[in-house]
């Protein structure tokens, strides 16, 4: 029988080897606390739900959940419970329906996916947009940790992992989620922090997304700025992750050179999204320049005026900030080395 410490220094070897998701990178209090949770919950089986806003990519936190468990050479199970109708999920997830009398068990067909992942993880991304139907017969077969397969019983052995958006609870309280399903699947919970909460992530976040287009469309490595770095760090990001990815994957694609600059971000940032001096009008210099001006004063106040910070941050030396607040109009009564 394997020795159970040999078992967890042989994870804990493989666990190092493998690359952080994109989703976990950076060192905000935010992350680190998530960070703790995965480990935790990599401990056991128990279920986990991760909770985040639209546009975080909570799949590949749940592979890193899989692949930091025990059962990490084991199958991983992803269904997405908000891609299809009642008919097509319950075929998916448990196969034919059975041709049989109702039996003490739910019955399932070998080639499902709940039979596909014995053994290892499901994965139900978007636990809420879930059929009733299916959300019932999800709810017996975690009661019972077993089913029948050709009339015959079968544990299930899994590990459920689902994803939902904040607003589950209220989806359980107000019963268009069952309740029991809820509280058989879901024995921990992980929120990812959206990008708005963790500002000072973004400028690995998007580092990465960078090395990762470069790689997967072989381009020489491609860098961007300190200054594109902190306008990034500066925008709430309300699609979070993938709205990110989109915007540095865009100028990647449409900028020539190996260096992204601000300019090169700014026709792929949705300005009309953005709070209103930004809402673009004129020509794309006027754009432009009022929105270098509004962003120098951004920083300045963040730095409360403290030319040398805010120079650093904008990644410039201060007499260019100096001479660009004053080509600007940016008033610098308030300013001081």
């Amino acid at each position: 029988m394997p020795d159970p410490t040999q078992l967890a220094e042989a994870r804990a070897r493989l666990v190092k080897t493998l690359p952080t998701p994109v989703e976990l990178l950076g060192r905000s209090a935010a992350i680190a606390r998530v960070h703790e949770l995965v480990r935790r919950a990599a401990l056991s089986d128990a279920g986990v739900l991760l909770v985040a806003d639209a546009g975080a990519d909570v799949t590949s936190v749940a592979a890193e959940l899989h692949a930091r468990a025990r059962r990490h050479g084991a199958p991983f199970v992803q269904i997405d419970c908000a891609s299809a109708d009642a008919a097509r999920l319950d075929q998916w997830l448990f196969g034919a329906a059975p041709d049989t009398a109702p039996s003490d068990l739910e019955v399932i067909s070998r080639d499902c996916q709940i039979a596909a992942s014995f053994g290892g993880t499901i994965f139900l991304r978007d636990i809420a947009d879930l059929p009733a139907s299916v959300q019932a017969r999800l709810s017996r077969l975690a009661r019972d940790g077993e089913v029948r397969i050709d009339g015959q019983p079968v544990a299930t052995n899994l590990r459920w992992v689902a994803s939902a958006s904040p607003g589950i609870e209220s989806e359980v309280q107000t019963n268009r989620f069952r309740s029991d399903l809820y509280r058989r699947l879901v024995k921990s919970r992980i929120d990812l922090p959206p990008l708005r909460d963790r500002a000072e992530d973004v400028p690995a976040l998007a580092s990465r997304v960078l090395d990762d287009w470069c790689a997967a469309n072989g381009r020489s490595p491609r860098t961007l700025t300190q200054a594109a770095l902190a306008l990034l760090a500066a925008l709430t990001w309300s699609g979070n992750l993938a709205e990110l990815r989109t915007v540095v994957e865009r100028a990647a694609q449409e900028t020539p050179h190996d260096v992204i600059q601000i300019e090169d971000l700014l026709p792929a940032l949705n300005l009309e999204r953005a709070p209103a001096r930004f809402v673009p009008s004129g020509q794309l210099r006027e754009a432009r320049l009022r929105f270098e001006r509004d962003y120098i004063s951004a920083v300045l106040q963040h730095h409360g005026w403290r030319m040398a910070d805010a120079a650093a941050t904008l990644g410039i030396q201060r007499p260019n900030l100096y001479r660009k607040a004053r080509q600007l109009g940016i008033p610098l009564a308030r300013a001081s080395e």
